[in-house]
């Protein structure tokens, strides 16, 4: 049985490598290596390649490149700016301006996408032309695009929770369902936190926007459809049981498909540039996943859950003081590592022990 001061080691190897900007793949193929050569042999390392189909066999993965597609679609198919447009003129009259809107239209795309980096992306191409021109504060301006961002974690459908599911083999459903209480709670604090910064110095905020007729501000409203409707088809496919989160995707991206050809910009350039951008991106998420479950089985073999589950028995430990535990340390992770690295880097560890505690992993 390892120790679990080896496993500590291993562990401090992989975040070391992080840390160094090794890719998150390589990090975590390197810790399974090693750990197989030097306790179990090399014989072991030739099943990869099994792990390699059984993981990537998965019909729950195909959902994210269908994601990314869809939130490129948008994106390059000019669907994301006219959203912006449509909700700007709604939002500057509050404090702050136009940074509200950079929180709203991220919750938006975010609603579609799927992902953090594709809206803070999205939001911040489409935004900082403008609010440069307005003089608006730089550093809180990037704080609200970057905070922005984070929603495409929680508001479903989400990228990181359909990785999560398939890690912790958790519903994606409920998932998706327990995502939309703390996103919206989010985008209400952060716009808050806006509000309250521009009140109490007004200059933050710029050159005030040049009136707009609340019949324009209406007319605008158009732009927002879209993005509404294939919000609504998708979850409503999925809450509904008529879909699986994989057909609800690619139900959404040919109705982005639709769209983008009633706006008139479908063409093979366009889809060009998008199904680049998404095999890219897809190609990277899934090399991370195959080899976390890679290293997850390697820590199975070697009797790593066991050995960690025994540990934390022996200190007495309750599940409040465990999940206290935990927050700190991705705290300080999060200051480091990007969303899934951290994910696939530590949720096979401590899944394990979540079931020891009883612990539900849609909650955790």
């Amino acid at each position: 049985m390892i120790s679990p001061t080896d496993v500590l080691i291993g562990f401090s190897i992989v975040l070391f490598l992080m840390f160094l900007g090794v890719h998150v793949a390589t990090a975590m193929m390197s810790a399974a290596v090693i750990g197989a050569l030097l306790f179990l042999g090399p014989a072991l390392l030739m099943s990869f390649g099994t792990q390699l189909w059984a993981t990537t066999n998965d019909s729950i993965l195909t959902a994210i490149p269908l994601f990314v597609l869809l939130g490129e679609l948008l994106l390059r198919s000019g669907l994301t700016g006219r959203m912006y447009d449509g909700l700007a003129d709604w939002m500057t009259k509050l404090p702050g301006g136009l940074m509200h809107t950079n929180i709203a239209a991220s919750g938006m795309f975010a609603a579609v996408s799927g992902s953090s980096v594709a809206t803070a992306a999205t939001i911040g191409t489409v935004a900082l032309p403008e609010f440069k021109a307005r003089g608006y504060n730089e550093k809180l301006v990037l704080g609200s695009i970057a905070a922005g961002g984070t929603l495409g974690i929680l508001i479903p459908p989400s990228i990181n929770m359909i990785i999560y599911g398939a890690i912790a083999n958790a519903s994606i459903g409920k998932l998706f369902a327990a995502g939309f209480v703390p996103g919206l709670l989010l985008v209400g604090l952060f716009m808050a936190a806006i509000a309250l910064a521009c009140w109490i110095n007004p200059s933050l905020a710029g050159r005030p926007a040049a009136p707009v007729s609340f019949k324009e501000k209406v007319r605008k409203l158009r732009h927002l459809g879209p993005p509404f409707v294939i919000f609504s088809v998708v979850m409503g496919a999925i809450y509904g049981g008529w879909a699986t989160p994989t057909e609800a995707a690619a139900v959404g991206v040919v109705l982005a498909l639709f769209f983008t050809a009633l706006y008139g910009t479908l063409g093979f350039e366009m889809l060009h540039e998008a199904f680049r951008a998404t095999v890219k991106t897809s190609a990277m998420i899934l090399l991370i996943i195959a080899t976390a479950f890679f290293l997850n089985f390697i820590l199975g073999v070697l009797g790593v859950p066991q050995a960690l589950t025994g540990f934390v028995a022996s200190m007495g430990t309750t599940a409040i003081i465990f999940i206290w535990l935990l927050v700190p340390m991705y705290f300080l992770l999060g200051c480091f590592l990007e969303t899934i690295a951290m994910m696939v880097a530590t949720v096979p560890i401590i899944l394990p022990l979540l079931e020891h505690f009883g612990i539900d992993t849609v909650w955790f």
